[in-house]
């Protein structure tokens, strides 16, 4: 498993995904698909379009990953996760295609996802890129529209280590003829896309050179506006493309109760309103870390309090980038996450000591956040991040 091994579980072409789906029946092309990658954003990108399309009246498969407390968030319908019962019986079923083909556990969860999505006769599925895109497992779909959120250095063993390399990958999930919104215009990547998109005779559209329309949201972190201006063209592109009746009032709506109808969790998420205020936020890589760290110093200044800071990384993160991100004045207690990958606490701490980052290391992330919890008082912060990982251990 990638997300506990890490390089090792990797599968770097579509040999297996497309053996895997063959023998299921190719469940995929009964799917009408949106196809979303990116570095940043992609999750949250994910769940706003499937909570606009819920709200248009249409049932709507999700497949993100990783997943925070259970499996089955990788795989929902309308916001409920694929049933225990499925998963065993899918598992069991493909056994003996698993022991001859030998997939990894990534493509054996695309193939489960789009089996279940068919079997449920969704309407659309809305299908978030693992890593990269041109060689990632759920690159096998014709969808109707792709979106790539953002191009930053994450996974740069895999995808290149120059913006243009990365953003190469990432536009393998252009498809013919189909059109394409890339949320953020860079100009280390706007060439690469355009090029792209040009080769394949598929419209783009860049989200941030549109006009911006104003929505309320119950997504409460700073990445926030770029997300929603994403989303919000990319359902225009489906109206303009004719597979949407686009109705700005269900998407308005949809927005602001993205929570309830997608199952949207992990992203600053508020864990206690105050005394002393709570939050996680998974953010992992520079671009992502930036605005999460700049929206934690004004809380804290407008607060009058200190900032407690529960940190855990995964061992492949290039922690020259992440660190120097991070407030000086904090207080840190250093964690590794309950999985392989998980770089140790001690490890961390003394990377994070050049940085002028000061703290403890602690024997778990629950040890950590226990300690920052009791340390904390009314008016400071208490923040859990660093990896995906690390934040999961903390949510309820």
């Amino acid at each position: 498993m990638y997300q506990r091994s890490g390089d090792s579980a990797m599968k770097k072409d579509l040999t297996n995904i497309r053996a895997l789906l063959a023998e299921l029946g190719n469940p995929e092309r009964q799917l009408r698909c949106i196809h979303v990658g990116g570095t940043n954003g992609k999750g949250t990108v994910s769940h706003l379009l499937a909570a606009a399309l819920q709200a248009h009246g249409f049932r709507v498969g999700v497949y993100t990953s990783p997943h925070y407390k259970d499996f089955r968030e990788r795989i929902k319908v309308d916001g409920t996760f694929i049933p225990e019962a499925e998963v065993v019986e899918f598992t069991e079923n493909i056994r003996p295609v698993i022991e001859r083909i030998n997939p990894s556990f990534f493509e054996i969860t695309v193939a489960m996802a789009f089996h279940h999505f068919a079997r449920a006769r969704v309407q659309w599925a809305v299908v978030e890129v693992g890593l990269g895109g041109r060689l990632d497992s759920t690159n096998v779909i014709d969808p109707e529209l792709s979106v790539i959120t953002n191009i930053g250095y994450d996974h740069m063993q895999f995808l290149g280590n120059t913006l243009p390399e990365i953003a190469g990958e990432k536009a393998g999930i252009i498809k013919p003829g189909r059109r394409v919104v890339i949320g953020e215009t860079q100009p280390e990547t706007e060439a690469v896309f355009r090029n792209r998109a040009r080769e394949l005779d598929a419209p783009i559209v860049f989200a941030d050179q549109q006009p911006r329309r104003v929505f309320q949201t119950d997504l409460r972190g700073p990445f926030a506006e770029k997300n929603l201006q994403t989303a919000w063209i990319a359902l225009k592109e489906l109206g303009q493309g004719g597979a949407l009746d686009l109705d700005a009032e269900r998407v308005a709506y949809a927005f602001d109760h993205v929570h309830s109808l997608s199952y949207y969790i992990g992203r600053w998420q508020v864990l206690q309103d105050d005394a002393p205020l709570v939050l996680a936020d998974s953010a992992h890589n520079g671009e992502g870390l930036g605005p999460v760290l700049e929206r934690l110093r004004a809380l804290r200044e407008s607060r009058g309090g200190r900032l407690h800071i529960v940190l855990g990384v995964v061992n492949d993160k290039d922690l020259s980038k992440a660190l120097p991100l991070f407030p000086q004045d904090a207080v840190y207690y250093f964690v590794k996450a309950d999985i392989p990958r998980g770089l140790p606490a001690e490890e961390l701490r003394a990377s994070a000591v050049a940085y002028g980052l000061v703290g403890q290391s602690y024997p778990s992330v629950i040890a950590g956040f226990r300690a920052a919890r009791a340390a904390a008082e009314d008016q400071d912060v208490v923040f859990t991040g660093g990896s995906i990982f690390t934040v999961a251990e903390v949510l309820p």
